[in-house]
């Protein structure tokens, strides 16, 4: 019985320890990002080509661990049909979101950033309606009305708002809420199963590929102008290294837990986020009507998560 106690407080010591660690890297990648894209402090502002060596470094190490090394498994099914119906829109979709989050820290503060982002429940609830994957309920239809609400309380209460800022922003929520309804129409109707060191093996080098084309015509003319291929290569292999670990930490945390918990740790993430970013950033500017918008979406964002 002791034993069996102790194994268990163990087992929830280390979920816990899971969970930290992902909201930490999670935060942490935030902040990188933020660092290393400001002007006023690394001043790499070249969105584009940050997320495509993030995916370009995510490809090569995928490869190295599942095929050199054999650390780890890629897990077997996968065939053209999946790969060209459900794979390149997940890779294009999961390139779209990156390079447009990434691209709106350039006109907005990291924390109003984050706010919009709870829009993504509704993004999601409306094409998997679309999608026939979601049922429309006047329940839902509520919640998803409030959620709704508390972003735009939030986005009325920033006082630097920057529209173009916003529209990246929104087209980096729209990406993402279509790369989960990808994914979720790879589980549910295709019946393929993947763990995520097979899903980055796999999404990675199309997602690089669908950046690259944007990235010759869009930011390597300017790099070559402002001769930024000098920057020092340390700070971006170690945000590359920070990204492949946070995604590894989505993977321990789903294993040992729930879908619920990672959305209940990410609501914790993006609080963490916004407060931080009030201390660390200049450009951040927090009200009362900011905060309490954002808390209306995120409640409203955990509860229908929980009744789902």
């Amino acid at each position: 019985m002791a034993d069996r106690q102790r194994k268990l407080m163990s087992e929830g010591v280390l979920t816990y320890a899971y969970i930290l660690l992902y909201i930490a890297l999670s935060s942490g990648q935030i902040f990188f990002n933020k660092w290393v894209l400001s002007s006023k402090e690394i001043n790499f502002p070249y969105p584009l080509a940050l997320t495509l060596l993030h995916m370009v470094f995510s490809s090569v190490l995928c490869f190295v661990l599942t095929k050199v090394l054999k650390i780890m498994k890629v897990e077997e099914g996968m065939t053209l049909d999946i790969y060209i119906s459900s794979v390149i829109p997940i890779g294009a979709m999961f390139a779209m979101t990156l390079w447009l989050g990434n691209t709106a820290y350039l006109y907005i503060s990291v924390s109003f950033a984050q706010m919009l982002k709870a829009i993504m429940p509704v993004a999601v609830f409306i094409l998997g309606v679309a999608a026939g994957l979601e049922m429309m309920s006047c329940r839902m239809l509520l919640i998803m009305s409030v959620i709704s609400f508390g972003v735009l309380v939030a986005s009325y209460g920033e006082i630097n708002i920057n529209w173009v800022g916003v529209i990246y922003q929104m087209g980096g929520v729209v990406g993402e809420a279509l790369r989960l309804i990808f994914m979720e129409i790879l589980v549910k109707r295709k019946g393929l199963k993947l763990n995520p060191i097979s899903v980055m093996y796999y999404v990675s080098p199309c997602s690089a590929l669908c950046l690259l084309v944007p990235w010759i015509f869009l930011e390597k003319p300017k790099m070559d102008e402002q001769l930024a291929w000098s920057f020092h290569p340390l700070v971006l292999t170690l945000n590359c290294i920070c990204t492949f670990a946070l995604n590894l930490s989505v993977f321990l945390v789903i294993s040992h837990t729930s879908a619920l918990t990672i959305r209940v740790a990410g609501v914790v993430k993006d609080w963490v986020v916004v407060l931080l970013s009030a201390l660390l950033f200049a450009d951040t500017k927090l009200t009362l009507i900011n905060l309490c918008g954002y808390a209306i979406g995120n409640f409203l964002t955990i509860l229908s998560d929980a009744k789902k």
